[in-house]
């Protein structure tokens, strides 16, 4: 793609306008973000314009159609293609309209999608690990090579949740916060693995769509459940095969013969006491620390957990199996003469009481969620009145996308939305170094609509004219579940 180019006398150098940096490029160099080169004197896109096409086969060949050559254009006339904004160029500075207003014929209907490069100040991820392991308490700093990233968030079930990037790590701190920050993102939003350390907690490897590796450790499995809804869905399999079920989790660890599931069995009371706080029938909090032991406790011996068993209550011969929320960790005792518990072999039918544990068990992921805010040269590239935009997204007549992937945009002021990266063509971020990311949007709606909105009608283009602008196109595969 070929961007506008500013003549000030710097020889041979032109000087790009696509980000606030304005490099000077001299012939045969690229620009600070290696996005933008000079070619013979001419500002070019290094990258190539992305098309996706519904019919090529999830992880078919790239396909590059020229502008030249023997390309005859039959691509844009078919149906299921979708113009993204990756490679397509920025709208920086504002005023300037969208580097792509395309418009197309969808079953009969008049189209218009209008594509830019955002570059995103206002951006970070929303990371979600699955795991009981203990990564750091809530609100803990993250980091990259020392620098401030981000923060641990509030967890959710069976995952634990981080928030990286913000303005205040991009341009808040030093030069090297910013520099690192914006490095994190990118590397995590084009799908990277990226080594996180966690104040006063672990260390932890994520890549988005594979599993987290904790402190060195690669995670296999996210829990079944809690300790309390565990023994809900286990306590029928366990009736007659054994006395006492404990299954030891960090948030809420369940007591079989106290659980209400056990009640409803008849499940006699074997006289078990339990360290923490009982908060209801067979469910109790804070049994110990969390860790990165059993069921995301601080834990490697589970009867550390116990109390003494109540004299009135237990008995000899008393058996007893302790599970992990995710089957990682169990162990079988039975209560001797003294109604302490003693380790066993594990019988088989509990063995495989244990192995549907982790059966149930969905395999651990990382999950990067790529969030920013769309302010004022995004909504002027596409409208002179750009809260028009803004109205028109929020009554769901301009449906938004990153990259072709679906988005979801958060209710309020403003267009602030989040975007799964796994759905996006990998290498769709790209960087500036002010700093700042580079990610693609679209807005879709009918041309009529886009009228109404004040777009700048004077540069719609036929989907079937990019041959004529863009001197390198690819076509891909779409790589998720797109628009």
């Amino acid at each position: 793609m070929v961007t506008e180019t500013a003549s000030d006398g710097a020889g041979d150098k032109i000087r790009c306008d696509a980000c606030p940096v304005m490099c000077y490029i001299k012939p045969g160099a690229a620009g600070a973000c290696d996005r933008y080169a000079n070619q013979d004197g001419v500002l070019v896109r290094v990258d190539p314009h992305i098309l996706l096409e519904r019919t090529v086969s999830h992880g078919g060949k790239l396909v590059p159609f020229q502008a030249s050559g023997d390309w005859d254009g039959k691509i844009v006339h078919q149906p299921e293609l979708f113009v993204t904004a990756i490679g397509a160029g920025t709208t920086y500075p504002d005023y300037k309209p969208a580097p792509f207003i395309v418009s197309s014929q969808v079953e009969g209907v008049d189209m218009v999608t209008v594509v830019t490069e955002g570059i995103f100040s206002y951006c970070g991820v929303k990371v979600k690990i699955d795991t009981d392991r203990y990564l750091g308490p809530e609100a803990a700093t993250v980091r990259v090579d020392g620098e401030a990233v981000g923060h641990v968030t509030t967890s959710e079930y069976g995952s634990q949740m981080l928030s990286l990037g913000g303005v205040h790590h991009l341009t808040g701190g030093s030069k090297k916060e910013g520099r690192v920050t914006c490095d994190a993102l990118m590397d995590l939003s084009n799908r990277k693995a990226v080594e996180l350390t966690i104040d006063g907690g672990a260390s932890v490897i994520v890549q988005a769509g594979q599993p987290p590796v904790v402190n060195g450790v690669k995670e296999e499995r996210m829990r079944v459940g809690c300790g309390s809804a565990t023994i809900g869905m286990f306590a029928k399999q366990w009736q007659g095969k054994v006395d006492e079920g404990v299954v030891v989790d960090d948030h809420i660890t369940g007591v079989l013969s106290e659980h209400q599931a056990g009640k409803l069995l008849d499940i006699p009371a074997t006289g078990i006491k339990m360290k923490g706080r009982r908060s209801t029938p067979g469910r109790y909090f804070q049994v110990a620390q969390p860790g990165t032991g059993w069921g995301g406790t601080d834990i490697s011996d589970p009867l550390s957990i116990l109390g003494p068993f109540d004299p009135k209550t237990a008995k000899p011969g008393t058996t007893l199996l302790m599970v992990s929320t995710t089957g990682e960790h169990a162990g079988y005792y039975v209560l001797d003469e003294a109604l302490k518990p003693v380790q066993r072999d594990m019988p088989p039918e509990l063995q495989f009481s244990v192995e549907r544990i982790q059966e149930n068990c969905e395999p651990a992921l990382c999950t990067v969620l790529f969030m920013a805010g769309a302010g004022g040269s995004l909504r002027a590239g596409v409208t002179d009145n750009p809260v028009r935009l803004t109205r028109s997204v929020k009554d769901a007549l301009t449906r938004v996308t990153s990259g072709g992937a679906p988005v979801y945009v958060w209710p309020g002021g403003g267009i602030t939305y989040m975007v799964d990266v796994t759905q996006m063509p990998a290498g769709a971020f790209g960087y500036v170094p002010t700093p700042a990311l580079v990610a693609p949007i679209e807005f879709t709606m009918t041309l009529s609509d886009y009228e109404a909105l004040g777009g700048h009608m004077d540069y719609v283009q036929p989907l079937a004219s990019l041959r004529d602008v863009s001197k390198d196109i690819r076509q891909l595969p779409w790589p998720g579940q797109g628009i």
